[in-house]
């Protein structure tokens, strides 16, 4: 028996359609009948340890029971670490399998852990299954033959740490379809800015470009592989007719890099009465011609999130964003998403090092001439937060005494939980009083500016929020806004996140 399992990823339990476990899944249904397997969502589940630890128990112990669990940073991480040591503890038996984020990341802190027996790092649908197929052969595999399984992760003779190299990205327009009948799609469907059923998709794997704050490089090392136009709209043609969806949420790091499958995608779902959001490179959007855009917009686009990251060309050179971003561009494409009625969602990273005072200042007094140009334009606010090997500004963080967990215990802390949100925490760089500064600007920005992504904020609270804010604003005071912390007790106003996450 064969256990997926996608860990609660937010408080809420915000049930976002499980497209790694289902990428997993696929593959394994295109080898029938060989292995039964169930997928199981944190999301969805009232006591996720009862359900897995019932499933396992009635497991015959002469085959083994996998449990393949996907962990993001953050909430994933803080849920699947106490619930896998409970299941080990209880079924010693038990084969543990991580992937995703964290673990291709972290492999060797998560093997570290006696709850975890095997990592599989980067995209990992063929990996899974050469590890499945070996372990059908062999309960406890020798290190020579785990060794030849690319992208695997796992412990030597001594008990000591070793991975693979990554094994090749498997191209998503290869790869069967998701098995969507092993899911309950209709519990998926969310109420959104979008629409009333939005679900969410995954069309592409990787992204071109080298950030050295995104956690997808070292994992694609610039390569971008896309399913087909064709196949996706097919996918949005299903979504349509099986379940009435009206929004879709495409969770591709980067879903513009081609501008002719964006433009085929769009022509494609013309009609379909959807809404969609997507990420995109600044840059990227900006070279598309204008028949593209209408294209866009007729089919249905309303927003599209981009990392504008900071207000300041030498952070941004820092960041390896590429030699053709420069933050007018950011102005640039505020402007022309205004026209064309497309909501701008900008990401800004800001406490960068070396100087991460004057990138904070630099980057509010940016933000708001975005506002001046695109007052309808989102703001995601977030503290810089290292990625292993990723470069200059990760070199620097160190020199100022960073350094990551070394168990997983450390890491499932709430200082290290709030970090891997990138909200504050454990930037020893970036002073209290700066944290606070930034924390004081974002309520009275998402006070004056209430984002459109709240469906619930409508009439006199949204009036509410921007007239006892405006003051502030306007003046530039953000000290201790007192007024506006007690308002949100009675006025709950979100933070703009990027959609599906």
């Amino acid at each position: 028996m064969i256990l997926l399992y996608n860990p609660q990823s937010s408080a809420n339990r915000k049930p976002i359609l499980p497209c790694s476990l289902l990428a997993l899944a696929a593959v394994l249904e295109a080898d029938p009948g060989r292995y039964e397997y169930v997928i199981v969502d944190g999301n969805l589940e009232h006591d996720p340890l009862a359900r897995l630890d019932g499933l396992i128990a009635a497991q015959d112990d002469r085959e083994p029971t996998v449990l393949g669990v996907t962990v993001m940073p953050g909430p994933q991480l803080h849920q699947a670490v106490p619930l896998v040591r409970e299941l080990k503890r209880r079924h010693p038996q038990l084969i543990v399998v991580w992937g995703g984020y964290f673990p291709t990341q972290h492999w060797d802190v998560v093997l570290r852990s006696e709850s975890v027996d095997y990592v599989v790092r980067g995209h990992g649908e063929y990996t899974f299954k050469a590890l499945l197929d070996l372990l059908q052969q062999e309960r406890r595999p020798s290190v020579s033959a785990l060794a030849a399984i690319p992208g695997l992760a796992y412990r030597d003779e001594q008990g000591q740490p070793v991975t693979n190299p990554l094994a090749p990205i498997p191209h998503p327009a290869r790869l069967p379809p998701f098995p969507f009948h092993r899911v309950p799609v209709e519990r998926y469907l969310r109420r959104t800015f979008l629409g009333d059923r939005t679900l969410g998709y995954h069309s592409s794997y990787g992204c071109p470009f080298f950030c050295n704050f995104c956690a997808v490089v070292n994992m694609v090392e610039g390569r971008w592989l896309p399913q087909t136009a064709a196949q996706v709209a097919d996918v949005v043609r299903l979504y349509v007719e099986r379940w009435g969806v009206d929004g879709v949420e495409f969770y591709d790091n980067n879903f513009f890099v081609s501008e002719k499958r964006v433009a085929d995608f769009a022509a494609r779902i013309i009609g379909l009465g959807v809404s969609w959001w997507g990420e995109a490179r600044i840059d990227t959007l900006l070279a598309f011609a204008e028949g593209t855009w209408r294209l866009m917009r007729n089919s249905g686009l309303k927003m599209v999130f981009m990392g504008a990251e900071s207000g300041s060309l030498e952070t941004l050179r820092r960041m390896r964003k590429g030699g053709t971003m420069h933050p007018h561009k950011t102005l640039e494409i505020a402007r022309l998403m205004a026209k064309w009625d497309i909501v701008p969602e900008f990401s800004f990273v800001l406490g960068n090092p070396p100087d991460p005072e004057r990138d904070i200042e630099e980057t509010i007094a940016f933000i708001r001439r975005v506002k001046q140009v695109n007052p309808q334009a989102e703001i995601v606010l977030y503290l810089y937060t290292p990625v292993p090997l990723a470069g200059d500004l990760y070199d620097e963080a160190r020199a100022e005494g960073f350094t990551f967990p070394t168990t997983l215990e450390a890491w499932v802390s709430p200082e290290w939980l709030d970090f891997s949100q990138r909200r504050r925490g454990v930037m020893p760089w970036i002073k209290p009083v700066w944290r606070r500064r930034l924390r004081d600007f974002e309520r009275v920005l998402n006070a004056y500016y209430p984002t459109s992504t709240d469906i619930k904020l409508k009439g006199w609270r949204r009036a509410l929020l921007r007239g006892l804010s405006s003051w502030r604003y306007h003046l530039s005071f953000y000290h201790f806004p007192l007024e506006l912390r007690v308002l949100h007790r009675f006025i709950a106003y979100q933070r703009p996140e990027t959609s599906g996450f």
